[in-house]
C-alpha cells in the first residue's frame, strides 16, 4: 500500500509513468528529480504520513524501495 502511494506521487510530482517506478528506481538516476523535487517529496510524504523526515534521512540516491522501508518504520 505504501509503495502504490509513493508511486503515485512521484507519478504526479514528476511527470513520470507510476508503471515504469520500481522499488530499485533511484530518484536522480532513474526518475529524474532534482534536489527542489527531493525536498518537495519529503514535504509531501510529512503530511501525507503524518511524519518528520530529518534533512539526512531521504537522500537524492535513494531508491524507491528504501523510500518505503523508511516511510514503514515511521508509521
Amino acid at each position: 500500500m505504501v509503495f502504490e502511494r509513493i508511486c503515485e506521487l512521484l507519478s504526479e510530482q514528476l511527470g513520470v509513468d507510476a508503471a515504469d517506478i520500481t522499488a530499485d528506481s533511484q530518484l536522480v538516476a532513474d526518475l529524474g528529480a532534482d534536489s527542489l523535487d527531493v525536498v518537495e517529496l519529503v514535504t509531501t510524504l510529512e503530511d501525507e504520513y503524518n511524519i518528520v523526515i530529518l534533512d539526512d534521512d531521504l537522500r537524492e540516491s535513494l531508491t524507491v524501495g528504501e523510500i518505503v522501508a523508511y516511510i514503514e518504520s515511521k508509521i
